[in-house]
């Protein structure tokens, strides 16, 4: 995740928004109000199913049996292997780029190293059955900082991207499923732009693009996580969540423009089977280019909304609860992540990209 900009003009926007009113379930209302929601019991992820009952049994009949084939050990060994410093053009650099590369040859993936001039994505694309030309992505961007070993910010993410991949190939789906590692987020979004710009030319039709930043920390001690001036003026139904749950750092945040709409509804419906905490975090149209939101743009996401495409950033919310963030106060190391926390983000998006896709 790129360094945060200031939030003062988000202050600014939400004073002048106080008062509007706007539809929970509709991400394109007003500014002011949002569908933000905590799901799951008390203890958070530690709960394992929601309100609904047990869980299905890993399988490939539904979204959800499908999300339960998640494998946290998996997900810890691409973690470690993925988190040491990796600044574009280093020799790590280049091994999570093939790290990435054969791992979705391997699943069966057709694999396109997209060289853009100054850096390289991997784009795994495997093809839909009857709707081929529409696009359902889950992605992660795999560079990090010289000096950190960005193990939150982002081998949280690859890992993740990379377990979803291996569960998502164990159906077959009516539209494409697109899963890519974008280089050089870090230097201003530069890989998922020049993804997002070359699709746009093309005429590619993306119907969901789900963008794991940053997904491995949790704090449960209360006050532990915090929130920008101005944030409850903006997301008065999330702050209020964040509230009553004693501002604990223990949700999964998920940001998305209006066309997100129905993914960011799945998500939250997997997230409240599973037992995993969730707040939304909707833009309406209006801001998804306003200087005032700058730092609710600061991932792969927004270059697809540039292009007028849907995306939403799946995070747990960075330095508002992390200080290891970028290194700042300690190292970003495995050691300080949830591997749980993250591995049910994983099952949660595997089961909203399935219903994306056609499942």
């Amino acid at each position: 995740m790129r360094l945060s900009p200031r939030w003062p003009l988000l202050f600014s926007l939400a004073l002048a928004s106080c008062g509007t009113t706007s539809s929970a379930a509709d991400l394109g209302a007003d500014a002011g109000t949002d569908g933000g929601s905590s799901s799951g019991a008390e203890a958070g992820v530690d709960a394992g199913v929601g309100d609904a009952g047990p869980l299905p049994a890993c399988g490939s009949g539904t979204p959800l049996a499908l999300s339960q084939c998640v494998e946290q050990a998996r997900y810890e060994a691409d973690l470690e292997t993925v988190a040491l410093e990796r600044p574009p053009e280093s020799a790590h650099w280049q091994a999570v780029q093939d790290l990435c590369a054969t791992r979705l040859e391997g699943l069966g993936f057709v694999v396109e190293r997209q060289s853009y001039g100054t850096g390289v994505n991997v784009i795994g694309v495997r093809a839909g059955t009857s709707e081929p030309d529409r696009q359902v992505l889950v992605a992660a961007h795999y560079d990090h900082i010289a000096g950190c070993a960005g193990a939150d910010d982002n081998a949280s993410g690859v890992a993740g991207a990379l377990e979803a991949a291996r569960v998502l190939v164990g159906a077959s789906y009516p539209r494409t499923l697109v899963v890519a590692c974008w280089d050089q987020e870090e230097l201003g979004l530069v890989g998922s732009r020049a993804y997002a710009t070359r699709a746009r030319a093309n005429g590619d039709a993306i119907d969901a693009y789900f963008n794991f930043e940053m997904i491995g920390y949790t704090d449960s001690a209360p006050d532990s996580q915090r929130l920008p001036v101005g944030f409850s003026l903006l997301f008065r139904a999330a702050a209020a969540e964040d509230t009553a749950n004693r501002h604990r750092g223990d949700f999964v945040a998920v940001i998305g423009d209006p066309a997100s709409s129905p993914a960011m509804a799945s998500l939250e419906a997997a997230a409240d089977r599973i037992g995993l905490k969730f707040i939304a975090l909707p833009l309406p149209a209006s801001l998804l280019t306003s200087a005032a939101t700058a730092d609710l743009r600061r991932s792969d996401h927004a270059a697809f909304w540039e292009k007028s495409y849907p995306g939403m950033m799946i995070t747990d919310t960075s330095e508002f609860r992390y200080d290891r963030y970028h290194c700042t106060n300690g190292p970003d190391v495995p050691a300080n992540l949830d591997a749980r926390f993250a591995s049910q983000i994983v099952r949660m998006t595997v089961a909203a990209a399935a219903e994306s896709l056609g499942l």
